[in-house]
């Protein structure tokens, strides 16, 4: 791993925790939270739960994210938020193209050529998803898909930014399945977006942090992380547990 890239471990509670379960959370998981100073921590609750998860965390290093976001900073989007709304209620970051955003709610590249942007004009610091299907995977196109999701993605995104950025690499039959990459897998894939990145700018991709998310847990994170591209994991069902979640941030190397 670069030394310019901090692990980030960050926990995706997805359709999970009301207000008094996220601040019974962090009342367990703060206190030995900061027990990693180097480690970048992150949690992404729902949207009912972010103000609250950001005032019970006020004055700690904990990242507050949003799941999603509109691109657009108003308008006629029933059942849609904005930027300018997260960052109102002290979010910091925001998970784009997740493949249940994508799988489940027709999230399109076309839209997250849109939403990428707009989330760094905001201030908010863009999670961005990529990751394979069980069929491409076995059909040989996982580097297709990889190829095509970077690019289309970040097209509208200025080289001098990309570092602003941090891409979670998700193979989509390892989430919330129980069937994890391998650490080769895995490292191989993420090894791949960063030559992607490397094909616009290799001083850039140096910088760029990219993450594992697929089903990982307290047992298996420590020889997903030590992988020298992987630069920490987006992590889905043990993120809802706060002794597991700070498992998962002890097994950061050092």
């Amino acid at each position: 791993m670069s030394n310019e890239r901090r692990p980030l471990i960050a926990g995706n509670w997805k359709m999970n925790k009301t207000n008094a379960e996220a601040a019974e959370f962090l009342d367990e998981f703060l206190p030995g939270a900061g027990d990693r100073p180097d480690v970048d921590v992150a949690i992404c609750p729902p949207y009912t739960a972010l103000r609250t998860v950001a005032e019970r965390s006020a004055g700690t290093p904990l990242i507050v994210s949003a799941q999603n976001m509109h691109e657009r900073e108003g308008g006629a989007f029933t059942g849609e938020v904005s930027a300018p709304m997260l960052r109102e209620v002290g979010v910091q970051a925001v998970v784009l193209g997740h493949s249940e955003r994508r799988q489940l709610f027709g999230e399109t590249d076309v839209a997250l050529q849109r939403k990428v942007p707009a989330a760094l004009a905001a201030g908010l610091v863009p999670i961005l998803c990529v990751g394979e299907t069980e069929d491409e995977r076995e059909a040989g196109e996982t580097e297709r898909k990889l190829r095509h999701q970077v690019q289309a993605d970040l097209a509208e995104v200025e080289d001098d930014r990309l570092t602003q950025i941090t891409i979670a690499y998700e193979p989509i039959w390892a989430i919330g399945t129980g069937n994890t990459a391998t650490p080769e897998q895995a490292q191989d894939a993420i090894a791949f977006v960063r030559a992607l990145l490397s094909d616009r700018s290799p001083a850039v991709a140096a910088g760029v942090r990219i993450l594992y998310g697929g089903s990982v847990n307290a047992g298996n994170a420590a020889e997903l992380l030590s992988q020298p591209d992987i630069d920490g994991a987006l992590v889905g069902g043990a993120s809802l547990d706060p002794g597991e979640f700070a498992a998962i941030i002890a097994a950061a190397p050092r």
